[in-house]
């Protein structure tokens, strides 16, 4: 080197080349030809009947199925939630016997199948006639007869939401220990008793956590809805199988009644995405895709 520092040579130019991928170019185009044969099959099948789904589709008995569909699942679904904080509260209370009880209830109603719940809320009535109002083991006030009460729709709600609050309170539970123990101890420090700690700290911090598969939950319960047919119901299903037991379209109805289960399962999914985005604000999980919400229907 002369006459001081040697001049500085530009480095050469990086040329990145990307890595080629033909696997996945063979999988797109074959599952691209997989789903043109699927729907050019069932465009041109007569058998499928579409113009018979059409006319059925807004059909005044469908119609009136889908609306106790969504009032089963609406009603069942806030059973459901109330009684999964409360009993999630009771599991985690140092009280061995109100933990207990809610241990057991848990254990109970996750451990029989729901469409047995149905069946036996639906029959109610056989074990337990009227049911007497007043002091236990004294006077009666009144009675009531508990055919009159429990209906179909009632015992159909009852047994799915009972059910549900057993499922919920394991969902609330799992919020509540998510939250860190720190922020219990500074409210009690502060003097805040057990239960406005629980409303005020714990549970709106833990709604992260609840909030997905809370909304599973209610996409799921839209379609468990459907087995309350078995006692004659007249949700979705039930009225899809009126028509076709006099018809005799079966797939044509039964499409049908798919279709709006979709309609109303993505509705739902949309739904939960904006209400998972407005609890998690500040964190990654507020910017993923609104694809993810499609995950539920895997359930």
């Amino acid at each position: 080197m002369q006459g001081g520092a040697a001049s500085a040579v530009p480095p050469d130019e990086i040329k990145a080349i990307p890595v080629r991928h033909p696997g996945r170019w063979v999988a797109g185009l074959v599952v691209a030809f997989l789903a043109v044969a699927v729907i050019g099959s069932m465009a041109t099948n007569k058998r499928f009947g579409w113009s018979v789904v059409g006319h059925y589709f807004t059909e005044h008995t469908i119609v009136h199925g889908l609306f106790v569909t969504l009032e089963l699942t609406a009603a069942a679904m806030a059973i459901g939630i109330a009684l999964g904080v409360l009993l999630a509260v009771m599991r985690l209370s140092p009280n061995p016997l109100v933990s207990g009880i809610s241990w057991v209830y848990i254990w109970f109603f996750r451990g029989t199948p729901v469409l047995v719940q149905i069946l036996f809320w639906n029959f109610i009535g056989a074990l337990y006639p009227t049911i007497a109002i007043g002091i236990p083991f004294g006077p009666q006030f009144a009675h009531v007869n508990l055919n009159s009460i429990i209906t179909p729709f009632v015992a159909g709600m009852l047994a799915l939401g009972l059910n549900e609050g057993a499922y919920m309170s394991e969902i609330v539970r799992a919020g509540i220990i998510s939250v860190d123990e720190g922020q219990t101890e500074a409210a009690q420090a502060l003097g805040m008793t057990r239960l406005l700690t629980m409303r005020r700290i714990v549970l709106p911090q833990a709604m992260r956590v609840i909030i997905p598969p809370t909304g599973n939950e209610t996409i799921s319960m839209l379609k468990t809805s459907s087995l309350v047919s078995v006692i004659a119901v007249t949700e979705l299903l039930y009225a899809g199988q009126i028509i076709y037991a006099r018809t005799y379209q079966t797939i044509q109805l039964l499409i049908v009644v798919s279709i709006w289960y979709l309609i109303f399962t993505t509705v739902l999914s949309i739904g939960q995405y904006y209400l998972e985005r407005h609890f998690a604000r500040g964190s990654r999980t507020a910017r993923q895709s609104v694809f993810q919400t499609w995950l539920p229907f895997l359930r």
